[in-house]
């Protein structure tokens, strides 16, 4: 059982109101943007949503999603932050020639952290037979290991991709195929209680799912804005699972490897409302020095943005619903 507002006891009035809130994209490295790129767009069916170079510090950014309705502003510019299950890539200049270069996947010791993103489908053995067929590589194929309902697909920098399929006989949710959905980001977690708190009370998501694995000792806890507990989230977006192993929370010493630009890997997910600020503020005046920032509210390269961290120190990115490139 978990605790009761043991870490972060205030829920914060601008989060729990706010009905914009939306988990809108996360963010890894790569090392040919190029080939990650037409990856997602060849065999997943992404389509590529926009750019963002940054010349003084050498790199770009590149957005994906699947097909969506994205709204546009006066300019006609894409509203890229106003929707969910978006995938942010970054890439350094020049890192696709360098052969030194290896991206960090999250699941490899000692950078064990990130896990995975998470796409689900309408059929999952059609759509594993489809990348088999145009040689995408896999971690874990559906007829390997004990879970048969299933799979891990590896990415051109070797991040997992687990396929999962909406479509369940035992629960409700989709009868037909709605298309491919980007459901959710993966992240290891040293304390459940706090790291759960944290998202629920600070940022203002639902628990809207736990799964606990007895015989392997950890535990899921699936995480969302607007998605009511116990509703099947297979088939909905910007969704976050916190994995946690039993045990870590009790051991100083113990700490995942969180993300940095030394080890290039997973970077942040982002979150998008239509009050940033109102957000950010709150926070700052209920728990003060109890709250992390890796760049406080407007401070950083981010206008109207800021960068939080969460208990073990992964970041999350806060940034406005009419963001544009």
């Amino acid at each position: 059982m978990m605790a009761e507002n043991k870490y972060y006891p205030i829920r914060i009035a601008a989060a729990a109101q706010d009905s914009t809130l939306r988990v809108n994209n996360t963010c890894v490295s790569v090392k040919n943007a190029t080939r990650s790129i037409e990856f997602y767009k060849k065999h997943f069916g992404m389509t590529f949503l926009g750019s963002k170079d940054f010349a003084d510090m050498k790199f770009s950014l590149h957005f994906l999603s699947f097909a969506k309705e994205v709204g546009k502003n006066e300019q006609g510019e894409p509203e890229i932050f106003g929707t969910s299950g978006v995938l942010e890539l970054a890439h350094s200049w020049g890192s696709e020639n360098d052969p030194e270069f290896k991206i960090n996947n999250g699941n490899e010791e000692p950078y064990r952290g990130f896990g995975h993103i998470c796409f689900s489908v309408a059929d999952i053995e059609k759509t594993c037979e489809k990348l088999e067929a145009e040689g995408v590589s896999f971690k874990k194929r559906m007829s390997d290991g004990r879970q048969k309902d299933i799979a891990f697909a590896l990415d051109p920098d070797g991040y997992w991709i687990e396929l999962v399929q909406y479509i369940k006989d035992t629960e409700g949710g989709p009868r037909e195929d709605i298309g491919d959905k980007f459901n959710h980001t993966m992240i290891r977690v040293k304390d459940a209680d706090k790291s759960v708190e944290f998202y629920q009370n600070v940022l203002g998501m639902k628990l809207v799912r736990r799964s606990d694995h007895e015989n392997a000792k950890f535990t899921l806890y699936f995480l969302a804005y607007g998605v009511p507990s116990g509703q099947n989230s297979w088939s909905t977006e910007g969704v976050l699972e916190l994995t946690h192993n039993w045990g870590t929370e009790n051991d100083p010493d113990f700490k995942y490897h969180t993300g940095d630009w030394n080890t290039p890997g997973y970077d942040h997910v982002t979150i998008s409302c239509n009050d940033p600020a109102a957000l950010c503020n709150e926070i700052e005046q209920r728990y003060g020095d109890k709250i992390s920032w890796g760049t406080k509210f407007n401070q950083g390269m981010v206008k109207n943005g800021a960068f939080i961290k969460d208990p073990d120190g992964y970041s999350i990115e806060i940034v406005p619903s009419d963001l544009v490139l």
